[in-house]
């Protein structure tokens, strides 16, 4: 006998399921299937097809009315389309029915200002892009005479225009000098509007406008109904926001469906879940059914012993549900069904204060601050996800799920989707739910301080409302975020004598208004107010907003929250001291080149040079801070990237003009990859310190477009060297360096983020870069030494002084490597079946620019057989071997930027992602080393 359920009324509540009526139909027409026109107020002589979705640049460019937006400077030479009105009309609407009950225009997003006119009469305004709006238009139509079918006209207003003219208004919100992060236009924390729209560090200005999200005409009958918006929430019974969930409960589903329409006054709701086969797992009645105005609302018990758990990637199945919830009336008619693919999981974001056990554990004291899944803590390894194109129209489902590959074949578990973008499509959370991502999702708002006026805390809520109930039943969705960097950062730029009257007013937004709308929805996710934040202080759930934070309450000796680091003073880039130390890592990273082929997508190739004012002008870092064209503050950004691989590397001085700048372009990708390498390392390492890291996540994923910018992944899906070492960096078992600059002292340490502890044989050895023996001893020479490693910890096997080390053996560093190999086999999460894992990794003594390298006579072939291409060593090390290949095709290799010890050969396997050289590519496939820097 089932646990908890009463067998009787699952057999009668399976008989009402079969004997349901299907339920009727409402007449929906997609605007995207009808036709559309594009103009301008401002430019009489702009007339273009539109579509829908879309957004005007993106139709003035199919229309060749201007290039290709992210084509040179466009980013500053069409800033005349923001600051332009534009209308979008569309053709007579055919197939409608004026005799319709009702009739509904449902638009899922405008961007941003608009008028709505149906049949010449005005219907709405709308003000947020994020939001979700409907309209009665009834009674229009029945009074509609326009001829060959009525017609919708969206009036957009200029974004940047309204934006300065709200900052304008008496008695407007202001804030100290310094406050706003102005990227190029200014004004943007006053509108609901993605913020990066009017500039960002690593991404164009273009502000566009038009309506962006699907839109719909919904015509119901007297008894249709129509669902807008569907709210699930999965959860363990008793379990609340940031509360540690009892994983022994069973688990609570909780069902709301907003809808269009009447529904009759005794409606029902029914649910059935069934597995990936379509067999039913469970159905029955909702209980404590409640509807409201437009909303209807029920829950119900299911025994945990019924289903299995969702995992993310490496930590267990991605284990996903159907379920159809049945809206159903008098004579068992049903009215409405609606179908949501769930997972049961629970994923909580611990911020609870260190206890006792942990404490005898050596962990420090202060507050825990990591993440928990289904009652198991564990290693958050990823980065930070930005809008990956300046026009959200044209992003597909299938260029997410090529990123989303690269994701996960990066070893990487979770992504933070960072503020001051747009909310994620349906379509990305699905792609999440099946590939096992979890996505720290965020509200957008970022780099700023924002109103509090009544009028834009309640459209803040109505947004939070929309999107939190859109996307909730994902099982992906793993936190929500208030915002970008406003504790850590923006509070932190207001004068003291103002910091209360500031924080009371960001408290009135992230807590006093969010809070309230997001746990009224949700059960199921954490939140913070802030996306690095000193966490919370106290939980109070008597109150409606139940969290205190921390702020600056900290206790010495104590370690809180989670951090970022930036620190473009390459002089100190490999300092480990410099890094913050804290519970988890959620922002770090330096900015870098993008390669030659990424290059020419956007340039021409006389503009390739580090001086040449269009790539200056599309580095962002610095950014402009105005609207002019400032070769200053970009400028900075380029000295930054040339210095790092002066200081570090040996540096290139081709005599081909464009060689050269290919070869730089790759030197600040080594640079950034290895900056980012010794942060996770330190990171990692911490898993088994006093700090108890359990988390890193590094700036960015990906680009927008092409230019210099923080990414691991261009604009195309081409990885950079920071991917490849991200995915070699965040393996299982790894065995890392921890260096102190200054002093000289060198640790090596093995870390494993297994749930169980592993023994591990650890080869430690000292060469030259002829790949000869050193007589150096390192404790371990060049045994194998068995280490035991912890669950999800870290062992030291080696603490040494290199300047004591290797002047003793009279060695010089810059003919000094070592090269630490280590070998486990263990568990993964989850899982009963042993496998091997092996990690490589080599130190050098000295910086790489100062080291003797000599030639390590590269050699590539491809092997027909295995269809893997084979690198080899001949003669020397090789230091941060690159394959690379020419345009035309998006290729990932399943190793690069390795090095090889001297008669080493290396097979590396490839995936094609897109092609369009016809396989010739192959043919193209290049190697080199940074040896080859120091070739003309």
């Amino acid at each position: 006998m089932k646990p908890h359920w009463n067998i009787l009324q699952t057999i009668l509540a399976i008989a009402t399921l079969a004997s349901t009526a299907c339920c009727q139909q409402p007449h929906v027409l997609d605007l995207s299937t009808v036709g559309w026109t594009v103009t301008s107020p401002n430019y009489t002589n702009i007339n273009v097809p539109g579509r829908l979705p879309s957004q005007v640049h993106l139709d003035l460019y199919a229309a060749k009315v201007i290039e290709n937006p992210l084509w040179g400077l466009n980013d500053f030479n069409l800033r005349w389309i923001g600051d332009s009105n534009w209308t979008y009309t569309s053709a007579p609407l055919t197939g409608i029915s004026r005799n319709a009950s009702q009739t509904y225009l449902l638009f899922n997003g405008l961007d941003t200002f608009t008028s709505i006119q149906f049949c010449g009469y005005h219907v709405a305004a709308t003000n947020n892009q994020f939001r979700q709006y409907w309209f009665d238009v009834s009674d229009l139509l029945r009074n509609c005479s326009s001829r060959g079918g009525p017609m919708i006209k969206i009036d957009f207003g200029s974004a940047t225009v309204i934006a300065n003219a709200t900052a304008e208004l008496p008695g407007q919100e202001t804030w100290p000098p310094g406050v706003e992060g102005w990227f190029e236009f200014p004004n943007r924390q006053f509108i609901r509007k993605e913020q990066n729209d009017f500039g960002w560090d690593w991404g164009p200005a273009f502000a566009p406008a038009g309506p962006w999200q699907p839109a719909y005409v919904i015509q119901l009958g007297a008894e249709d109904v129509y669902a807008r918006n569907t709210l699930v929430d999965t959860y363990r019974e008793g379990q609340l926001p940031l509360m540690i969930p009892d994983q022994s409960k069973n688990w609570v589903l909780n069902a709301s469906i907003d809808y269009l329409g009447s529904l009759p006054l005794d409606a029902i709701l029914n649910f059935r879940i069934s597995d990936g086969s379509g067999r039913t797992v469970l159905s029955g009645p909702l209980n404590n059914v409640t509807s409201g105005i437009g909303v209807i609302t029920g829950s119900s018990v299911i025994p945990k012993e019924l289903v299995e758990l969702w995992w993310p990637v490496g930590m267990g199945p991605q284990t996903l549900y159907n379920l159809t919830i049945d809206v159903v009336g008098g004579g068992n008619r049903s009215v409405l069904s609606v179908e949501k693919r769930i997972g049961f999981r629970t994923i909580v974001l611990n911020e609870w204060p260190v206890t006792e056990a942990q404490l005898a554990q050596g962990i420090a004291p202060g507050n825990n601050w990591h993440f928990e899944i289904n009652g198991h803590e564990f290693y958050a390894k990823g980065s930070n996800f930005i809008p990956p194109d300046p026009f959200w129209p044209t992003v597909t489902k299938e260029r997410i799920r090529q990123l989303f590959e690269s994701v996960v074949d990066g070893n990487q578990n979770m992504l933070r989707i960072w503020s001051s973008g747009a909310y994620s499509p349906d379509f990305m959370y699905d792609l999440a739910d099946e590939m096992g991502i979890l996505l720290w999702s965020e509200f957008e708002f970022g780099d700023a301080l924002y109103p509090v006026d009544k009028g834009f805390l309640q459209n803040v809520a109505e947004e939070v409302n929309y999107q939190t109930r859109r996307i909730n039943h994902h099982p992906s969705l793993a936190f929500w975020a208030g915002g970008n960097e406003l504790e850590n950062l923006e509070l932190s730029l207001v004068p003291w004598g103002s910091r209360d009257r500031y924080t009371a007013e960001y408290e009135s937004l992230f807590l006093d208004t969010i809070v309230p709308v997001l746990f009224g929805n949700s059960r199921s996710v954490s939140y913070s107010p802030s996306s690095t934040s000193n966490g919370w202080l106290e939980l109070d759930f008597t109150k409606v907003q139940p969290i205190t934070e921390r702020y600056h309450n900290l206790t010495s000796g104590s370690i809180y929250g989670n951090t970022d680091h930036y620190n473009y003073d390459s002089l100190s880039s490999f300092n480990t001291s410099s890094y913050p130390i804290g519970r988890f890592a959620n922002e770090f990273g330096y900015h870098s080149m993008p390669s030659l082929q990424t290059w020419l997508q956007a340039v021409s190739p006389s503009d390739l040079s580090f001086d040449n004012p269009t790539v200056i002008l599309r580095n962002h870092h610095y950014p402009q801070g105005s609207l002019a064209q400032n070769l200053d503050n970009p400028s900075r950004g380029m000295e930054e990237m040339e210095d790092a691989a002066r200081l570090w590397y040996p540096v290139p001085n081709k005599t081909d003009k464009v060689a050269n700048f290919s070869a730089w372009c790759h030197t600040t990708q080594i640079f950034q990859a290895d900056y980012y390498k010794s942060q996770i390392q330190f990171y990692r390492r911490g898993s088994g310190l006093p700090e108890r890291n359990l988390g890193s996540l590094y700036w960015q994923l990906e680009d927008q477009w092409q230019a210099p910018t923080w990414a691991g992944i261009e604009y195309d899906g081409r990885w950079k060297v920071l991917h490849y070492v991200a995915k070699d960096i965040y393996e299982s078992v790894v065995v890392v360096p921890w260096f102190e600059v200054q002093s000289g002292d060198l640790e090596v340490w093995v870390v494993s983020d297994l749930w169980k502890g592993v023994e591990a044989k650890v080869q430690l050895g000292w060469f030259d870069w002829s790949g000869r023996p050193l007589n150096v001893s390192t404790g371990a020479g060049t045994k194998m030494e068995n280490v035991n490693v912890g669950a999800i910890n870290a062992t030291r096997v080696l603490a040494t002084n290199t300047n004591t080390l290797l002047s003793s053996a009279g060695i010089d560093p810059r003919d000094a490597l070592l090269r630490m190999r280590v070998s486990a086999t263990g568990s993964p999460p989850n899982s009963n079946v042993e496998r091997k894992f092996e990690h490589e990794n080599w130190f050098h003594a000295s910086p790489l620019s100062e080291s003797r390298l000599i030639d390590p006579g590269l050699e590539i072939s491809h092997n027909n057989s295995t269809q893997k291409f084979v690198v080899k060593a001949t003669k020397g090390v090789a230091a941060w071997v690159w394959l690379d290949y020419p345009s035309g095709a998006v290729v990932t290799f399943d190793a690069n930027a390795f090095w090889l010890a001297p008669g080493e050969a290396k097979e590396v396997g490839y995936k094609v992602k897109s092609d369009t050289t016809g396989e010739t590519w192959m043919k193209g496939v290049s190697g080199r080393s940074l040896w080859d820097n120091t070739v003309p």
